[in-house]
């Protein structure tokens, strides 16, 4: 056994220290905190780097000077927002494939040296207007495919360096990382942004130096490999079929014609309905390779089938969740209470610190118990805390009490937390050790996708619901103020995504809307409070809610969904796994 893990990997070969016994880099105590504190910090900097764009992208675009919500400059606007997130959702089978050949330490370091390359070149961006955009989105494109590795290959090292009783915590704080580095990287974007839009990439550079070096010169490859050709028909029908749906998706949240969203237009449903046929193609490829990118039995498994269910329905209603309470926050509440539009992105993270103080407190307790006590308990509980928040924030006014939305957030993260970490761990323990490298990357596609879907699906949900109340609001609404009838309709009339984007990026929506016309200068016209902090969030607050109760409610259906998905997991997660035997 032991000549035949040295053939495959030569840093598995034993030793023997003055002729006493066989050790191995496995039986070295320190070495699993050395691979969770260097994975953790891996998932902390892909998942920063994930969000901190996101609140960032009108200093970006200024930076640039080019107007993210004029008409041609939407689809830079949309692909700043979702490349990164494309990317990493597609790749994370396909590395975690290639770990599984080839040595899961050698790609994750790998991984890191790509993400900080693609950091240092984003931060020196030499162009201006389009050509500067298009250099941001090409560079973050390859930094998503550090990241990739970065999270693919994780949970795989980390399943192989810690035994099965303490599985759970460790992946716990992983998940931590996971989730928290999307909410610090709001807050640090926020923060940097307002000094200096290149500063949100030279947050990576120091990280991925040490990250770097840390993992060439202390990880080493104790997992399993299975040497092999690239199962490239499966590889590439995968990457195909998962790209055209997000990219259809995305488009669907763009108008169409006169619809207030995409998903009438033929190319959109024609994409999605092709991407769904290429995934279809891949799982007959996969049934059927001799040596697949992705055994298909592993799907077999309760464990793993239901939990990656239940994985795709968290990730989906957290991603929604986190852009509806940013909307909600810099295009409503925030104004209300006095805070101009340019200054909510850095506002809106820092309110929304208790969504990350929850996380960090329940996923490594939660992780520890379902060590000892099993992961269904916990997983079933919870989904269900989360959906009970999700209605609890349906039922609050728009314009809230802090201290009951700090609650209601600060518990979903918990919910979300207890639910993680067990998730994981039970579907990291649900396979043999040869092909961990490859449930990682379908764990992690199943958690990017998720986050991907609840742009594209929540946007235009939210859109939906504007669009049947707020027309006729920001019409009556105008004219009141002095606007003619014919701009007023003609203002009403934009796809309500614009004021949306436009809340987002934490401009003044109305001046936005106002921006191409003369309105403000004409007679009568009351610019003062048009362009004041509370006409836009109180004229909104009714058609939002209306909005956010379709948002919420589709959310909450999801967590019980997962929650179902949680309960009929067994849940166990041990050494049987380990001999190389399954469910």
């Amino acid at each position: 056994m032991a000549d035949s893990l040295a053939a495959t990997d030569p840093t598995l070969a034993p030793t023997r220290t003055n002729g006493r016994r066989l050790r191995w880099d496995r039986d070295h105590a320190h070495y699993k905190w050395v691979a969770l504190s260097n994975t953790t910090l891996g998932m902390l900097l892909a998942m920063i780097n994930a969000s901190i764009v996101l609140i960032s992208l009108p200093a970006i675009f200024r930076g640039i000077g080019l107007d993210p919500l004029a008409p041609a400059n939407i689809g830079f606007l949309l692909w700043m927002l979702m490349g990164y997130l494309v990317v990493t959702a597609v790749l994370v089978v396909f590395v975690g494939r290639l770990g599984d050949m080839y040595g899961r330490v050698r790609i994750y370091n790998f991984g890191f040296a790509v993400f900080t390359v693609a950091a240092i070149a984003l931060s020196f961006d030499p162009f201006h207007l389009a050509r500067g955009a298009l250099w941001l989105i090409g560079w973050r494109v390859i930094q998503g495919i550090g990241g990739a590795i970065l999270m693919a290959l994780s949970a795989a090292i980390l399943t192989d360096a810690f035994p099965s009783n303490q599985r759970g915590m460790a992946l716990g704080f992983n998940m931590v990382a996971a989730v928290a580095g999307s909410f610090l990287g709001l807050l640090i974007g926020g923060l940097l942004s307002g000094w200096d839009w290149r500063a949100i990439f030279w947050v990576g550079v120091p990280i991925g130096l040490v990250g770097t070096v840390w993992g060439l010169r202390s990880l080493h490859e104790i997992g399993v490999r299975t040497p092999g050709p690239l199962d490239w028909p499966g590889t590439l029908t995968f990457a195909a079929g998962l790209t055209i749906i997000l990219v259809g998706i995305t488009y669907g949240i763009q108008p169409y014609g006169k619809h207030a969203t995409g998903w009438t237009n033929p190319w959109v449903l024609g994409s999605i309905a092709f991407g769904l046929f290429l995934l279809v193609a891949f799982c007959i490829i996969e049934s059927r390779a001799p040596q697949p990118m992705v055994d298909i039995r592993l799907f077999r498994s309760t464990a793993f089938g239901m939990g990656n269910l239940a994985n795709l329905m968290s990730s989906m209603g957290r991603g929604g969740l986190q852009f509806m309470l940013i909307i909600w926050l810099q295009g409503i509440w925030l104004p209300l209470h006095g805070y101009s539009f340019e200054s909510t992105p850095l506002w809106s993270g820092i309110y929304l610190l208790p969504a990350t103080i929850g996380f960090l407190f329940a996923a490594p307790m939660a992780g520890w118990l379902a060590d000892r006590f099993g992961a269904r308990p916990f997983a079933v509980a919870g989904m269900l805390l989360m959906a009970g928040t999700f209605i609890g924030l349906l039922m609050i006014p728009v314009n809230f009490d802090y201290r009951i939305f700090a609650l209601l957030t600060f518990l979903n993260a918990v919910g979300g937390g207890i639910f993680t970490a067990p998730n994981t761990a039970a579907i990291m323990s649900s396979v043999p050790p040869a092909q961990r490298g490859a449930a990682s990357g379908v764990r992690a596609t199943f958690f990017n996708a998720g986050s991907a879907l609840s742009i594209g699906v929540f946007f235009s949900l939210m859109v939906v619901g504007l669009a049947h109340t707020l027309p006729q609001a920001l019409s009556s609404g105008l004219q009141r103020h002095g606007v003619s009838a014919a701009v007023a309709q003609d203002v009403a009339n934009l796809p309500p995504v614009g004021s949306l984007f436009a809340a987002f990026l934490g401009y003044n929506p109305i001046g936005e809307l106002l921006a191409r016309s003369d309105a403000l200068q004409q007679p009568g016209v009351n610019a003062n409070v048009l362009t004041g902090k509370s006409f836009f969030p109180e004229l909104i607050a009714g058609p939002f809610h209306a909005g956010l109760v379709v948002v919420f409610v589709a959310a909450a259906v999801m967590m019980l969904a997962g929650a179902l998905a949680s309960l009929v997991n067994p849940g166990r997660y041990g050494d049987d796994v380990e001999q190389g035997k399954t469910e």
